[in-house]
């Protein structure tokens, strides 16, 4: 009986391996790439090409900066309800010259105008349709629909510290434009916004991880005045700086005075939205804000599963491909952060009591000034 029961969970156990080794089957791509699907061998000379002439050469800039804010205005254009579009469908592309003209897209143009000839050197006609002048792939592929979210995740990847976002592939093409006022704004109360994420089936949790997006990111709309200006110390790379600054008690303007949708900054240089303060105070985020404070591995996690729920919003997950393996392996950074120079925990505005606030150390130097991206 004991042979008999060994026999049993040997075969049962080379069953499980068969099975696992079935779904981690490599394939190598003309190009020399390895995938777990062939039909994702077509996007690699993609993701060289977006490397090359949209982010040159896997820099963590503008572009990339940008690339990721337009798969967030995109996807959240959608709600559990209907009638708020078709969530991450590549609508923004699509029909970027009614989007576009919304208020909560102003400076997307930029990127879209970027993105656009960029893609069309695949040669795939249509979006739908392949070339067969091209010596991409003979797959049935949907591109520029996914463009805007395969740019999003290529671009983060280029930042160290960032999670490797996922990828799917397949989207159908989109109905319409998603409708006007579906992007919460940074003028926008706390309520407002986690009842538009709400809508679009994100919980206040997600909403701030998503917001972790800020520490690579920089503003041209809310003081056009100052364009370019980050808001955090770091925005070089993927890290929880950005948390931690928001909270700094602010005394100051980038630009000159206040400006819809702007608040207090503890940084000379450094923006600090509206929203992004409020969010860090209210009781239904509070926490989850601080709680991404040096905690890197955590905030790569809830960014990259909340990142993962956005960009297949209002998609049949099912219909599509995942070719997360194409999108390039980031660089690590591991932390820790500090407080900029001169700063301590004297200065922060503590909102959550139920934990202690992180210990940090403070970085040497004068009191710091950031440079516009």
């Amino acid at each position: 009986m004991a042979i008999a029961r060994l026999a049993s969970i040997v075969l049962l156990s080379l069953a499980a391996y068969q099975a696992t080794a079935g779904v981690t089957r490599q394939v190598k791509c003309p190009s020399g790439h390895f995938t777990t699907n062939e039909k994702c061998c077509q996007l690699f000379p993609v993701v060289d090409l977006l490397q090359h002439e949209l982010f040159h050469g896997s820099k963590c800039e503008k572009g990339a900066h940008h690339a990721l804010r337009l798969s967030f205005h995109d996807a959240i254009g959608f709600s559990l309800n209907g009638g708020k579009g078709g969530g991450a469908d590549g609508s923004i592309l699509i029909f970027h010259d009614v989007e576009e003209k919304y208020h909560a897209n102003g400076g997307v143009a930029e990127i879209v105008r970027q993105q656009m000839p960029v893609f069309k050197k695949t040669n795939l006609t249509g979006g739908d349709l392949y070339d067969p002048s091209t010596k991409i792939s003979s797959t049935f592929v949907k591109l520029p629909r996914s463009s805007v979210h395969l740019a999003a995740a290529v671009g983060t990847s280029n930042c160290p510290g960032s999670p490797r976002l996922e990828f799917w592939l397949g989207r159908p093409a989109p109905a319409a434009a998603a409708p006007d006022k579906t992007i919460p704004e940074p003028t926008d109360s706390v309520t407002d916004i986690l009842n538009r994420f709400a809508e679009a089936g994100l919980s206040p949790r997600e909403a701030v991880a998503l917001l972790a997006s800020h520490t690579m990111a920089d503003q041209d709309r809310v003081d056009p005045t100052v364009e370019g200006t980050p808001f955090d110390s770091t925005v070089e790379r993927f890290d929880s700086q950005f948390f931690l600054e928001v909270l700094l008690n602010g005394t100051m303007y980038p630009g000159h005075g206040s400006h819809e949708g702007e608040a207090l900054s503890a940084i000379k240089g450094e923006m600090r939205l509206k929203s992004d303060f409020l969010m860090s105070q209210d009781p239904r985020t509070a926490c989850f804000w601080q709680a991404m404070i040096n905690n890197q591995k955590y905030m790569m996690a809830e960014f990259k599963a909340a990142m993962a729920r956005m960009q297949v919003l209002g998609q049949d997950v099912s219909t599509l491909t995942d070719c997360s393996d194409v999108v390039p392996v980031p660089r690590v950074f591991n932390g820790p952060i500090k407080y900029p120079p001169s700063f301590s925990e004297k200065d922060i505005v503590i909102a959550c009591a139920e934990t202690p606030f992180p210990s940090l150390s403070t970085q040497p130097g004068p009191p710091p000034t950031v440079s516009p991206v």
